[in-house]
């Protein structure tokens, strides 16, 4: 699930995401990283992935992150410079900004190593962030 919002709103989701409970793991950081291009694209920010009680997990594009531009983007996750199709959490709801995405039960964040924003016309990465 997807939720595209003005930017006070999605400001508020995240800060709700925030304060989910964490996994069982208590004391377990958060996984981020930062964007860097692809494909001739600038993609920059930040991404947080937070995991939530119950195995769940969100992703976070931080306030700071932008992508220049460019059709189908979606937001999905990969491993050592290989993006995971079964991983799609749906399209880009805007090119800049805070914006939170719920990671479905069937996808887990522990199997990958970085997040994408993924053109699917042309199957192209435009951005990825390493996690740590």
């Amino acid at each position: 699930m997807i939720f595209p919002l003005p930017r006070f709103a999605a400001v508020a989701t995240a800060a709700i995401f925030l304060a989910l409970p964490v996994a069982a793991t208590a004391g377990a950081a958060n996984t981020t990283g930062t964007f860097t291009g692809a494909s001739d694209h600038i993609t920059t920010g930040g991404v947080t992935i937070v995991k939530t009680a119950g195995g769940g997990a969100v992703v976070i594009l931080d306030e700071n992150f932008s992508l220049d531009g460019a059709p189908d983007p979606r937001v999905g996750f990969g491993t050592d410079g290989v993006y995971a199709d079964a991983s799609d959490l749906g399209e880009l709801t805007q090119k800049e900004g805070l914006q939170v995405y719920i990671v479905p039960a069937s996808v887990n964040v522990d199997d990958f190593n970085e997040v994408y924003i993924w053109c699917k016309k042309f199957a192209v990465p435009l951005g990825v962030a390493a996690l740590n």
